[in-house]
């Protein structure tokens, strides 16, 4: 039987509540709790909806990292993180540490990268489970034991990581849906398979994250090179083959290109260590969790918590997330 292995993007996830629900959603002593509340609202669907048997989140530091030394250039447009979201952070680390949830975070990596890294962990765990015996057959302690991962993060940068033993929850249409999404899913919203987003951010660079890839390659442009030749380095094999004006740019841009791969590549060398028994979904203090709603005004979450039971409303939604697991 699989065990599932939930892995949460703190920051990702805290940003697209923090813009997607009111301002106005504060508790009783008028601090604002928008982000606190859309992500404890995720979390507990998530654990209602995928059932993991070990969950952890990751948080970004605010700490430069190796991708800055890189590249000067790196995010340097975006705007500081507003102080009302800044606050709520450790709010819901108050969150995290009532219902027992572990967190992981490195100064010099961001979270993308903290997942990457204890994602292959997992992958490499499943398959020293799963691998054959002395007498050549699959031990059914290791059948037991697989491990399936699911990434919960509204950023789309970790389609990366999706394989045979990997996928990606993902909060679409604001907050109020998620989509699961394996690699025919990625394929169908981007038009590329997982394993070619990096060179796809290559071609195209990424304005979020301020890298610029090939000046006057679009998506468009990007889909197609990687449709017809799989991957960068073949373009580059291959631009004799192309269109005198393409073949132009990605001469001119190629150290970008290069560069760019290199910044929109997830690490899975991150120095932090995959020990499942310490994310196992352990017993949790209700009555502290319970107060701890109670201070936030979360009543509308006091019977969403761990071992309450599930809303009918949503049964017929939660059936077709069971269905699509049945991918893993």
């Amino acid at each position: 039987m699989k065990k599932r292995l939930v892995l949460i993007d703190g920051h990702a996830i805290l940003h697209r509540a923090y813009h997607a629900l009111p301002k106005s959603l504060t508790n009783r002593h008028g601090q604002l709790v928008n982000a606190v509340y859309g992500f404890t609202r995720m979390l507990l669907r998530v654990i209602e909806d995928l059932g993991p048997f070990y969950l952890a989140v990751t948080f970004d530091r605010p700490e430069p990292t190796f991708r800055h030394r890189e590249f000067i250039g790196y995010q340097i447009q975006r705007p500081k993180m507003d102080e009302a979201l800044k606050d709520q952070i450790e709010i819901i680390r108050e969150v995290l540490s009532a219902l027992a949830l572990p967190v992981f975070e490195k100064n010099g990596f961001e979270a993308d990268d903290i997942i990457g890294t204890l994602a292959f962990q997992a992958r490499v765990l499943k398959r020293k489970t799963t691998k054959q015996s002395g007498s050549g057959r699959r031990s059914s302690s290791g059948a037991k034991s697989r491990i399936e991962t699911i990434i919960v993060t509204a950023d789309r940068d970790i389609f990366q990581l999706i394989n045979d033993s990997t996928l990606v929850y993902a909060p679409i249409k604001g907050f109020s849906e998620a989509r699961l999404f394996d690699a025919e899913g990625v394929k169908e919203s981007l038009g590329v398979w997982p394993d070619q987003i990096v060179d796809y951010k290559a071609l195209m660079g990424d304005s979020s994250d301020n890298y610029p890839g090939v000046p006057g390659i679009g998506p468009k442009t990007a889909v197609r090179l990687l449709e017809s030749f799989g991957s960068l380095e073949n373009i580059y094999l291959n631009l004799d083959k192309l269109p005198v004006s393409v073949a132009r740019k990605l001469k001119e841009g190629k150290e970008s290109a290069l560069l760019s791969q290199k910044l929109a590549r997830i690490t899975i060398k991150a120095p932090v260590k995959l020990i499942l028994k310490k994310c196992r979904l352990a017993d949790y203090d209700r009555e502290k969790a319970l107060t701890l709603f109670k201070k936030l005004g979360f009543k509308s979450l006091m019977n969403k918590l761990p071992g309450d039971l599930p809303d009918s409303e949503r049964e017929g939604e939660k059936e077709q997330i069971r269905r699509q697991l049945k991918l893993v």
